[in-house]
């Protein structure tokens, strides 16, 4: 290829057959003869009304034609979520506060678990959440990739090589089943290639991509996160290449329930918090920002025990309504509560004998007792008064020439904005009474 120097000027400068010259002969550039010339499309201004809007196919999570990463750290629920997702979709059932748009095939191919494993964790879904065969009968399709093993690219010594055979085949069989959706669990059982090698990666998610858009369905690609150190996990934590999180159109990013946040929602038994799992949008660049959905996983019986042994339990995503720590409350409470500050000193901390949570408790009606479950909600309540300005800390001299750190009104309620109580004065239910 020859070439020419021009320092200095602009392409605008140039007649075409210099430029031609600077970059070199068309055929020349694409390395062989026969390879499709690369032309500029001219735009052709569609009106926007008859544009095809984007075709969602459960909530805001899966798009058709593209693809939805899964990031989370093992062990948190990814399998359980993307198994629930597609028994959604067969079943046209919304088993996860996002609404499918009708019924269609879902295939799950579980690259790790053995077929009698997935039989497990599918009938333990349907089970729980009562979805009969009758309702996905000839939608649900189930691979394991112990009898079934997929390899979609190997490392080659020029680079990554795409299995086109594997592709063909997957198109194949989504077109003649009807399928919507595919699982690939996890990403990194599905190819030969470095994990970290972005350029590997990106071949492998575009060529995922571009099957999702020849066929119409949307692709899911489960993967693990790199180590965290206990923290919790975005959309920047995928473990190797980032060109994988770049390529989605949608990542959700899972992770459990923190002691800290439990406790911050007046959830303080372990039994419960444990099993919490908060799946956020951790990019959403065709779909508007959404709410954490919380989930729980549920242990569902198999009943398949005998005299011998007990029966199989196998974990089931199902929604979890997010305990509000005010639910029953109105402004009068914390008007009482800054009244009665007027009274005498209340503590901040939650040792001291007059914690300013007892004063909360005395006036909801709620058990600032030790072991009560009342007692995370109480401090969630606490805290949150303290985030809004309407309790402040003030450091207070005691009796001893000591300084405490005491509560004190902030931000004073107006009597006027005050509802009616709607606690009653013995014997409120926390958020963790209501829970269980």
């Amino acid at each position: 290829m020859t070439s020419t120097a021009y320092s200095g000027r602009d392409f605008a400068d140039l007649a075409d057959a210099q430029i031609a010259q600077f970059f070199g002969d068309a055929e020349e550039c694409s390395g062989q003869d026969d390879a499709p010339l690369i032309k500029a499309a001219p735009y052709s201004w569609p009106d926007p009304a008859s544009i095809p809007r984007r075709q969602w196919l459960l909530g805001r999570w899966l798009l058709r034609g593209e693809v939805t990463a899964i990031f989370a750290p093992g062990g948190v629920g990814k399998s359980t979520l993307s198994t629930a997702i597609a028994i959604s979709l067969a079943s046209g059932r919304d088993l996860l506060n996002q609404p499918p748009k009708g019924q269609v095939g879902a295939w799950i191919y579980n690259l790790e678990d053995a077929p009698e494993e997935l039989d497990r964790q599918i009938a333990a879904t349907l089970l729980l959440h009562g979805v009969d065969r009758e309702e996905c009968d000839g939608r649900l399709f189930v691979n394991s990739g112990i009898t079934m093993p997929l390899c979609t690219a190997s490392e080659e010594e020029g680079g990554p090589t795409i299995n086109e055979a594997a592709f063909v085949q997957l198109k194949t069989t989504i077109l003649r089943e009807g399928i919507g959706v595919v699982v690939i669990d996890p990403l990194v059982s599905s190819h030969r290639v470095t994990e970290a090698s972005n350029e590997a990666i990106d071949a492998i998610a575009k060529r995922w991509k571009r099957l999702a858009h020849e066929t119409g369905c949307a692709v899911i690609l489960v993967h693990h996160t790199r180590k965290l150190m206990g923290r919790e996990a975005t959309a920047e934590d995928g473990r190797g290449a980032v060109a994988l999180r770049d390529a989605a159109r949608v990542v959700l990013v899972l992770n459990k329930v923190s002691a800290s946040e439990a406790e911050s929602l007046g959830l303080t038994d372990p039994k419960i918090y444990r099993s919490l799992v908060k799946v956020d949008m951790g990019k959403a660049s065709r779909a508007p920002d959404e709410t954490t959905t919380w989930l729980k996983l549920e242990g569902q019986s198999l009943g398949n025990g005998d005299d011998l042994e007990p029966p199989d339990f196998v974990g089931v995503a199902t929604l979890f309504d997010k305990p509000d720590v005010f639910d029953g409350m109105t402004t009068w409470h914390l008007y009482r509560v800054q009244q009665r500050l007027e009274e005498r000193d209340w503590r901040d901390s939650v040792q001291a004998k007059d914690w300013i949570g007892k004063l909360v408790a005395e006036v909801t009606g709620l058990d600032a007792s030790k072991k009560s479950k009342d007692i995370g909600r109480i401090k969630a309540i606490v805290k949150e008064w303290k985030r809004t300005g309407a309790l402040v800390v003030d450091h207070r001299t005691d009796d001893n020439g000591d300084t405490r750190p005491c509560i004190a009104i902030g931000k004073v309620v107006d009597p006027s904005e005050c509802g009616s109580p709607h606690l009653e004065s013995k014997g409120a239910e926390g958020a963790e009474s209501a829970v269980a």
